[in-house]
């Protein structure tokens, strides 16, 4: 006669088939959860082991058909380069120089680091480069802008406003005039400040910067304003001139309608 203990032991296969069986669901439900996850996420905003780990769980390796998987295309590039000008310059150039000792690039360095605050914040890596950063060389990035003020001098009562200029000669000339349209146009409509297209000079279509970054980096260089005139703005509102740029930026990299064109000096 058999135990008790031993009478209720069940020697069927159907408690492991249910153990199995509950694997195969919570396998099941992962690899749902991981389809749904990277079709809702845009890739480029996932950390790149995060992604990997996702696609390894949605599509298996496999040795047979390895050849036969198309490659996945490159997440979209998320760096951007903001040059403060004339910082780090060697040797020392400060810039435009008003006479009480108002120099340009503080003005310059105080609005390029809040730009590069409030980008790293939507999510950018975004790089703060000095006049001559030796990673100019071949830089490559979503865009790259470089801030500039205008000068001291009192030209006259026209001298006013702010210039954009784009760097022509890169791989893709209408994704610069896209970049300099969106930044006229937010950069206006933010801080108010008139566009003053008469006064671009060499300096700026010409821009060092523009030939020793990478041909594929969208660029465009800003003045963004008169140290005379525009003082006040650019010494006791650095946060909206910051602003105008952001939303330039923004702009581009959203693709955003910019069909208001800005306020312009005749």
């Amino acid at each position: 006669m058999e135990s008790p203990v031993t009478q209720n032991i069940d020697h069927s296969p159907r408690k492991k088939m249910g153990a199995f069986h509950q694997i195969q669901i919570v396998i099941g439900v992962a690899f749902l959860l991981a389809t749904l996850f990277t079709a809702w996420v845009p890739a480029g905003l996932l950390p790149e082991s995060l992604t990997d780990m996702l696609t390894g769980v949605v599509v298996p390796p496999d040795e047979n058909t390895a050849g036969l998987v198309p490659t996945p295309s490159a997440r979209p590039n998320l760096r951007i380069g903001i040059v403060a000008g004339h910082w780090g310059s060697d040797p020392y150039d400060p810039g435009a120089v008003c006479a009480d000792g108002l120099k340009e690039v503080d003005i310059n360095l105080d609005i390029a680091t809040r730009v590069r605050e409030s980008l790293t914040g939507h999510g950018f890596d975004v790089d703060l480069l000095k006049e001559f950063d030796p990673r100019l060389d071949g830089y490559r990035g979503l865009l790259l802008v470089s801030i500039h003020a205008d000068s001291c001098e009192y030209v006259n009562d026209e001298a006013t406003g702010f210039k954009v200029a784009a760097a022509m000669s890169t791989v893709y000339p209408e994704k610069a005039a896209r970049l300099t349209a969106c930044l006229r146009n937010r950069y206006a409509s933010t801080t108010g400040l008139t566009y003053h297209p008469g006064s671009v000079t060499v300096d700026m279509t010409s821009y060092h910067g523009f030939d020793e970054i990478h041909g594929d980096t969208t660029a465009a260089i800003i003045e963004t304003g008169f140290m005379n005139l525009d003082r006040q703005i650019l010494t006791e509102s650095p946060h909206k001139i910051a602003d105008g740029i952001i939303q330039g930026v923004l702009c581009y990299v959203n693709n955003e309608d910019i069909s208001t064109p800005p306020t312009q000096i005749p």
